[in-house]
C-alpha cells in the first residue's frame, strides 16, 4: 500500500459495518479485523495507521462525507 488515502475508504467501510456510527476505537477494531494483512504489509504505515486514521476522518469531514464534530470531542464518528 503506497498511499494512506486508502484509510478514508476503510473508515467509511468500517462505519457502514457499524451501522453508521462508531468511536475511533470501534472503527480501528473493524479496520484491523478487515485489513490486518494489508496493514502488516504497508511498511511505515503499519506504525502510524492509528494516528493517520484521524487524518483520514478529518479529510472525510472536510469533504462532507463524515459528520463534523467539535474539536477533541469524544463524539462517535457518524456518516451524514
Amino acid at each position: 500500500m503506497k498511499d494512506k488515502r486508502i484509510l478514508q475508504d476503510w473508515v467509511l467501510e468500517a462505519l457502514e459495518q457499524l451501522k453508521g456510527e462508531g468511536t475511533v476505537i470501534d472503527v480501528c477494531k473493524v479496520i484491523w479485523q478487515r485489513h490486518e494483512s494489508d496493514l502488516r504489509a504497508s511498511g511505515d504505515l503499519f506504525y502510524t495507521w492509528q494516528y493517520d486514521i484521524r487524518w483520514a476522518a478529518q479529510a472525510l469531514r472536510n469533504d462532507g462525507r463524515l459528520q463534523k464534530s467539535p474539536p477533541r470531542s469524544r463524539t462517535p464518528w457518524r456518516l451524514p
